[in-house]
C-alpha cells in the first residue's frame, strides 16, 4: 500500500522585503529623479544651442543642487513626520495612563476594523491589557500604522536620496565630460539614461513583484516623452531668442 502522497503543490516561502521597505520610495525616487530629471535639463540646453563645456556646468550644477535639494527635503520631511509620530505616541501614553478605559474601547473597535467578531475581541484585548508596553505597541501598529522597527531615520532617508539622485545623473552629465560635440553628448546620455531608466523601472518589480517589461517599458516611455519636449522648448527658445 502506497503512502499519502500530497496532490497540492508547494508554494515556496518568499522572505518579505524587511525593514528596507520603508526605504524603497526613497531608492527609487532617487535615482529615478537623477535619471530623469538631469536627462531633461541636458535635453533642453542642448536644444537651446549651448556648447559642450556649457553644458557640463549646466549638468554638473543641476546634479549637486538636485542631490542637497533632495537629500534636504527627505530629511525635513522625513524627520517633520518622525516628531509628528513622537508627539502622538507620547499623547497615547498619557490617554492609557489617565484614560485607559476609552482607551481600551477604541482598541476593541480597532479590532473590529480587522475582522475580529464576538467574544474573541475581548479575549485578545484583555490579553494586551495586562501589558502595558504590549498595549502601547498594538495601540501603535493599529492607531499609527507604525512600530519602532519600521520607522524611517532621517538620516537615512536623505543620504538614500541625494546619494541616488547623484548617481543617476551621471548617464545624462558623464558624457560631456569627453571632446564631443552637443548632439553627440545628448546621444550617448539618451542611450544610457534610457537603459537605466529601463532597469530601474525593471528593478521596481523585484519587490513590487509586477511585470517588468511593462514597468521598464513605462519609465522609459514617460522619461522620453519628457526629453522630448525639454529638447524642443530648449530648440523654440534657440529660434526665438538666438
Amino acid at each position: 500500500m502506497s503512502s499519502p502522497e500530497s496532490t497540492v503543490d508547494e508554494v515556496p516561502y518568499v522572505e518579505h522585503l524587511g525593514d528596507s521597505r520603508q526605504y524603497w520610495r526613497d531608492i527609487i525616487l532617487g535615482v529615478n529623479d537623477g535619471l530623469v530629471s538631469m536627462f531633461l535639463l541636458v535635453a533642453g540646453v542642448v536644444g537651446g544651442g549651448l556648447d559642450t563645456k556649457s553644458v557640463l556646468l549646466t549638468g554638473i550644477a543641476g546634479a549637486i543642487a538636485g542631490a542637497v535639494s533632495m537629500g534636504v527635503g527627505e530629511y525635513i520631511a522625513t524627520k517633520s513626520q518622525e516628531e509628528v509620530f513622537e508627539r502622538e505616541i507620547a499623547l497615547e501614553r498619557e490617554h492609557l495612563e489617565h484614560h485607559r478605559d476609552r482607551e481600551i474601547a477604541e482598541l476593541k473597535d480597532l479590532f473590529r476594523d480587522t475582522g475580529l467578531k464576538g467574544d474573541i475581541v475581548n479575549e485578545v484585548v484583555d490579553a494586551y491589557d495586562k501589558d502595558d508596553e504590549a498595549l502601547m505597541n498594538i495601540m501603535m501598529a493599529l492607531e499609527f500604522g507604525v512600530l519602532d522597527h519600521t520607522r524611517r531615520s532621517p538620516y537615512v532617508a536623505m543620504a538614500a536620496s541625494a546619494a541616488l539622485f547623484l548617481a543617476g545623473s551621471m548617464t545624462s552629465v558623464l558624457p560631456f565630460a569627453f571632446s564631443v560635440t552637443p548632439n553627440t553628448g545628448l546621444f550617448w546620455a539618451a542611450v544610457g539614461s534610457s537603459i537605466a531608466l529601463f532597469l530601474v523601472g525593471a528593478l521596481k518589480t523585484w519587490a513590487t513583484k509586477g511585470n517588468w517589461l511593462r514597468s521598464g517599458g513605462e519609465n522609459f516611455l514617460l522619461a522620453t516623452a519628457g526629453a522630448v519636449l525639454s529638447y524642443y522648448v530648449g530648440d523654440l527658445y534657440q529660434r526665438t531668442f538666438g
